[in-house]
C-alpha cells in the first residue's frame, strides 16, 4: 500500500508541480509513546512524499488555546489532514477536540460527520475510519469475498468496531456487532466466516471458537507478563494465537493492522489532499439567475429587487480559505493580501482593459459594460471571470455624474453600499491625507514657538533617567549621516538638524481633502485663530480620490511597498530647498495603521453572481484612474492555472478591469503608469463608444445633464455619426500604437437604429479594431453583451487580432526621458497636440524636480475628460492645438509627475440640481431610494 502511495503522489506532483499534501500532528505534553507514534509517522510520510509537520504544545495548555490552534491550522490550506495524538490531559475535553478538527481534514475519521455519513447508504465521509479501513482493505488485498458472509466484529468502540460493522455491512456482509455483554458471545464466533475483534482484552476470543477456514482479524494488542522476554512481557492480541491453526488467514500481533493503520492514515492524507487540488485548482462558477423585465426599472429597483449570494459562498467558489477573508456583513468582504503568497506560482488568466471614447458629461456606460462583460464571460460563457473596479466618489454620487457600479441589469450588488461608504477606504485616506496636512502645520508651528532642545526634549523625551527615541525618529538621524550611539552625545548642531525641518511655508505641497464636491474649498486660508496668531497661510482641498495617498493605495504591491510609498510623500521644500517627507515629519507609521485595511481588496459580486473586487478609485482627469494593482493580480492567480499547467482557450479565466473616462487619459496611465508598476500586460482592450457621443463629437447640440437630448441624438443622423466617428478612430489607433488589439464595445440605446450601428461596425473595422460589437447590458445584463464576450475570447486566444496592433506591448515613452520631452510625447502623439506650453510657474517646478532627481517618474497628466485637448469644448479629434500646462506637481508616493492642463481643478463643484436631490430614506423600512 505505501509503496502505490508514493508512485501516486510522484506521478501526481509530476503532473501538477504546486500539489504538496501536508499532515499535521498536534501533541499535548511529550509522553514517550506518543512520541514515538508520531516520529513513526513523520518517517512514513517522507517517505511517501507527503509533508510534515509535529505541532508540540504544553501539557497544561488551557482548552481556548487548543482551540485557537485548531482554529489556525483548520484554516490554513496548505494542510489536508489533521490528528491529535490520543490521550490528552485530563483537563482537556477530548471529545471537544476531535470533533473540533474540520471534518475535511479529520484524516483519522472520527468526527461525528465522517462516522455519520458512512452509516448511511446515501452518503460518503470525507474519510474512513484508519484502523477500520486498514482491516477491509486486508480483506480487500487478500481477496476474501464478503458479500453473504456471516461476520461477527467483537467492539463497539466508535473508533473500531462501530466502524467497521458499518464497512462491512455496506459490503453486503451479514453483521453481528458484539461486546463486552453481549449473551453467548462464543456461540456467535464460532459461526462466523469472518471474525473482527477489537476489546482491548488479551486473549479474550479463545481459539477453539474460530470456525475452520475463517478469517481472523485481531486489532488488539495486549501486554501479557513473560518472564522469558528481556522487558518481562509479550505482546499479545485480542484472540489466542493457537486460532491460526483453525483459521485460512489470520493477521499477526505484532505487525498486522497497526502497520495498515498508519497506511490509511496516509491515504487519507493523499485523498484529501488531492480532493482538495481538484477542487482548488479552478474556479467555480455558479451563476445568478436574472428576471428581466421591461420596460427596465431603476438601477435601485434592481438591485432592491436581486437577493445576492452571501459573500462566503463568493469566497468559496473563489476557493479562499476562511483565514483570506474578512466579511463587512452578509455580502462584501476584504481579501487578504496572504492570497498572492499562495497562489504565486499559478498563471496569471487573461487580462482585459475597459477604456472609451471621450465621452459626454452622462458617461458612456464604461462600468455597465465592464459589469456586463464580465457577467457573460461568466454567467453565459462559462469562463472564470473576475471584474476589478474603482470604488465610487461621493463627489459625482451625490454631485452630477451619479455611481459607478453599473447600471440596470450590469452592475455591482448591493449597489447602495458601493455608491456609499463601502468599507470605509476612502474615508481612511481622507483621514490618513488629512493627518499629514495637520503635521505638516504643526510642525511649523511648533518649530516657531520652541527653542532646539525645547524640540529635542519633547520629540525625543526622557522617562525616569532613559530617553525614548522612536524607530522612525532614529531613522530620521541615521538618514543624516548621524552615527551616535547615544543620542544624548549629539552635539547642539546635530540635534538643530534632527528637530528643525525648517520648512518653507510657502513651499508646502500638502493640501487637505474631502470627499465631497465643494467648489468653496479649493482656495482657503487656514490659521485664522488667536492661537495660531502669525501662522495664517493659503491653502486649498483637494477631492480625496484624487490623493496622492488614494495613488499610493493603487499603486502599491504589498504592505511593506505601501509603507515605503507612504515615507516617500514629499509634503513641502525646507528654505535650504531640502524636500521633507513623511519620514521625515515622523507620521509614516501612523499612516500604514490607517491604511492597513484600506490595502485589503473588497470583494462583491455583479447581479449575475460573477466575483468583483472594489479597490481604491483614483479620478482619471485628476489622478491616474484605474483600480488597484493588488486586486488585478489576485484576481488573476484565482482565475489562472496551477503552475505547471497551461490554461488552453476552454480552461482560460478573464481579469476584466477598468480604465477611467476616454483612452485619451485612463487608458494611458494604465499603460504607462499602472502596467509599469505592475509588470502585467493586458491581452486586449474594449473601447466603448455611444452613438450619442459619437454625433456629439460629430457637431451635434452639447449634452447638459438634466436636459432633454437634442432631436439629433434621437432621430437617425449618418451624416453627424460619420463625422464624429473621428474621435473613435483616434482612439483605437491609440491603443494599438501600444501593441493592444482594440475591440470597440458599442453600447446601444433604444433610439440608435440598425443602420446607425452598422455604420459604427464597419468604420471601427476598417480603423484597425478587433470587432466592433453592439451590445445591450444595460437591458439584458451578460445576455447582452454574449457576441462581445466571444470576441474577447477569440481576440485573447488568437495571440494576435485580425486587424495586428503593433509589434508587441510596449510603453508610450521611456521613463528615463526628461520631463518636457515625456509630456509632449503624450501631447503629440496621443492627444495629436502640436505643440506645448509652460507656464513660468510649471517650468520653475521642473527644473526643480529635476535638479532633486524626481525626472524619472512616469506622468500622470490632469487634462478634461471632454476633449483631446485642454479645451472641453474642443471635440472630435483636434489637431494642431497647443496644451498648455499651467503648473506640476510631484507624487513621490505614487511615483509619478503630476502636471495641470489649461484650467483643470483638482476639486469640483456642485451643479445646480445636484443627485442628491433624488436620494433619500424610508422612514419605515430604512430602505434608500433614488439613489440612480
Amino acid at each position: 500500500v505505501l509503496g502505490e502511495l508514493k508512485a501516486e503522489v510522484a506521478a501526481y506532483k509530476a503532473a501538477h508541480p504546486s500539489f504538496r499534501p501536508k499532515l499535521v500532528a498536534m501533541q499535548v505534553g511529550a509522553r514517550s509513546d506518543s512520541s514515538v507514534y508520531i516520529r513513526q509517522k513523520s518517517k512514513a510520510c517522507n517517505e511517501i512524499g507527503i509533508e510534515f509537520e509535529h505541532v508540540q504544545l504544553a501539557d497544561d495548555i488551557q482548552q481556548s488555546d487548543l482551540d485557537a490552534q485548531l482554529d489556525r491550522i483548520n484554516n490554513d490550506p496548505s494542510v489536508h489532514g489533521i490528528i491529535v495524538q490520543l490521550p490528552l490531559p485530563d483537563h482537556l475535553n477530548t471529545k471537544h477536540v476531535v470533533h473540533s478538527i474540520s471534518a475535511e481534514k479529520d484524516v483519522d475519521g472520527f468526527h461525528a460527520e465522517n462516522i455519520g455519513n458512512l452509516s448511511k447508504r446515501a452518503t460518503e465521509p470525507f474519510f474512513h475510519s484508519c484502523t477500520p479501513m486498514g482491516c477491509i482493505e486486508l480483506l480487500k488485498r487478500y481477496s476474501i469475498p464478503v458479500a453473504g458472509k456471516n461476520a461477527v466484529v467483537v467492539g463497539r468502540s466508535d473508533i473500531v468496531g462501530a466502524p467497521v460493522a458499518m464497512m462491512l455491512t455496506n459490503l453486503d456482509a451479514t453483521v453481528t456487532l458484539c461486546h463486552s455483554r453481549t449473551q453467548g458471545l462464543e456461540d456467535k464466533v464460532r459461526m462466523a466466516d469472518i471474525v473482527v475483534v477489537a476489546m482491548g482484552k488479551a486473549e479474550a476470543v479463545r481459539a477453539e471458537w474460530i470456525k475452520q477456514g475463517a478469517v481472523v482479524i485481531d486489532v488488539g494488542m495486549n501486554a501479557k507478563d513473560d518472564p522469558t522476554k528481556k522487558a518481562g512481557y509479550r505482546w499479545v492480541g485480542d484472540v489466542d494465537a493457537a486460532a491460526m491453526l483453525r483459521a485460512s488467514y489470520m493477521t499477526p500481533v505484532p505487525g498486522g493492522v497497526g502497520p495498515m493503520t498508519v497506511a490509511m492514515l496516509l491515504r487519507n492524507v493523499v485523498i484529501g489532499a488531492k480532493r482538495h487540488f481538484d477542487a482548488s485548482s479552478r474556479v467555480k462558477i455558479a451563476p445568478s439567475a436574472l428576471t428581466l423585465q421591461t420596460p427596465v426599472p431603476s438601477d435601485i429597483a434592481i438591485a432592491d429587487a436581486h437577493q445576492p449570494k452571501l459573500i462566503a459562498q463568493v469566497a468559496g467558489e473563489l476557493n479562499l480559505a476562511h483565514a483570506e477573508f474578512e466579511p463587512y456583513g452578509k455580502h462584501t468582504a476584504k481579501v487578504t493580501l496572504d492570497v498572492m503568497e499562495r497562489l504565486k506560482d499559478n498563471s496569471d488568466g487573461r487580462y482585459v482593459v475597459v477604456t472609451g471614447i471621450s465621452p459626454t458629461p452622462l458617461g458612456e456606460g464604461k462600468s455597465t459594460v465592464t459589469i456586463g462583460l464580465t457577467q457573460a464571460l461568466y454567467a453565459h460563457l462559462k469562463k472564470p471571470a473576475f471584474a476589478c473596479v474603482r470604488q465610487p466618489s461621493q463627489g459625482p454620487t451625490f454631485g452630477i455624474k451619479g455611481g459607478a457600479a453599473g447600471g440596470g441589469y450590469s452592475q455591482v450588488t448591493p449597489m447602495t453600499s458601493m455608491n456609499l461608504h463601502l468599507t470605509g477606504d476612502i474615508h481612511a485616506i481622507t483621514a490618513a491625507n488629512n493627518l499629514v496636512a495637520a503635521a505638516v502645520d504643526a510642525r511649523c508651528f511648533h518649530e516657531a514657538t520652541q527653542t532646539n532642545m525645547q524640540l529635542f526634549n519633547r520629540l525625543c523625551p526622557k522617562s525616569k533617567g532613559t530617553r525614548k527615541v522612536s524607530a522612525i525618529m532614529m531613522s530620521r538621524i541615521r538618514s543624516l549621516g548621524i552615527t551616535a550611539a547615544d543620542v544624548d552625545a549629539l552635539t547642539p548642531d546635530e540635534i538643530a538638524r534632527v528637530v528643525r525641518l525648517d520648512i518653507d511655508r510657502d513651499a508646502i505641497m500638502w493640501r487637505r481633502v474631502l470627499d465631497t464636491n465643494d467648489r468653496f474649498l479649493r482656495e482657503i486660508t487656514i490659521g485664522e485663530a488667536a492661537t495660531e496668531r502669525g501662522m495664517a497661510r493659503k491653502t486649498g482641498f483637494d477631492i480625496a480620490v484624487g490623493s496622492e495617498i488614494m495613488a499610493v493605495l493603487a499603486l502599491t504591491t504589498s504592505l511593506a511597498d505601501m509603507r515605503a510609498r507612504l515615507g516617500r510623500m514629499v509634503v513641502a521644500l525646507s528654505k535650504q530647498g531640502v524636500p521633507v517627507t513623511c519620514d521625515d515629519i515622523g507620521v509614516t507609521g501612523a499612516l500604514a495603521v490607517l491604511m492597513k485595511d484600506a490595502i485589503k481588496p473588497t470583494l462583491m459580486q455583479t447581479l449575475e453572481g460573477s466575483p468583483v473586487f472594489v479597490h481604491a478609485g483614483p479620478f482619471a482627469n485628476i489622478a491616474h484612474g484605474n483600480s488597484s494593482i493588488v486586486a488585478d493580480r489576485i484576481a488573476l492567480k484565482l482565475v489562472g492555472a496551477p503552475p505547471g499547467e497551461a490554461a488552453t482557450p476552454e480552461s482560460a479565466g478573464y481579469v476584466v478591469t477598468e480604465a477611467g473616462f476616454g483612452a485619451d487619459i485612463g487608458f494611458e496611465k494604465f499603460v504607462n503608469i499602472k502596467c509599469r508598476a505592475s509588470g502585467l500586460v493586458p491581452d486586449a482592450a474594449v473601447i466603448v463608444a455611444t452613438v450619442r457621443a459619437l454625433k456629439m463629437h460629430g457637431g451635434g447640440p452639447d449634452v447638459v445633464p438634466g436636459k432633454p437630448l437634442a432631436d439629433e441624438y434621437t432621430q437617425e443622423n449618418l451624416g453627424l455619426l460619420e463625422k464624429g466617428f473621428a474621435n473613435l478612430r483616434r482612439h483605437i489607433e491609440n491603443v494599438r500604437s501600444v501593441g493592444i488589439p482594440a475591440i470597440v464595445a458599442i453600447n446601444a440605446f433604444a433610439t440608435d437604429t440598425d443602420a446607425e450601428l452598422a455604420l459604427i461596425r464597419t468604420l471601427a473595422r476598417q480603423a484597425g479594431a478587433y470587432d466592433a460589437v453592439p451590445t445591450q447590458l444595460w437591458a439584458k445584463g451578460g445576455a447582452g453583451a454574449i457576441e462581445l464576450a466571444d470576441a474577447v475570447v477569440r481576440c485573447c486566444s488568437s495571440g494576435s487580432s485580425a486587424q495586428p496592433a503593433a509589434d508587441g506591448f510596449r510603453f508610450l515613452y521611456d521613463a528615463n526621458m526628461p520631463i518636457k520631452q515625456k509630456i509632449e510625447t503624450i501631447a503629440k502623439q496621443f492627444y495629436r497636440a502640436s505643440s506645448v506650453s509652460f507656464s513660468d510657474e510649471a517650468e520653475r517646478k521642473i527644473a526643480q524636480f529635476t535638479e532633486s532627481g524626481w525626472d524619472k517618474m512616469p506622468i500622470c497628466m490632469a487634462k478634461t475628460q471632454y476633449s483631446f485637448s485642454a479645451d472641453p469644448a474642443l471635440k472630435g479629434a483636434p489637431e494642431a492645438f497647443d496644451l498648455p500646462i499651467r503648473d506640476i506637481r510631484a507624487s513621490l508616493g505614487a511615483g509619478f509627475i503630476y502636471p495641470l492642463c489649461g484650467a483643470m481643478q483638482t476639486l469640483p463643484g456642485l451643479p445646480t440640481r445636484p443627485c442628491f436631490y433624488d436620494i433619500d430614506i424610508d422612514a419605515d423600512t430604512g430602505d434608500i431610494v433614488g439613489l440612480f
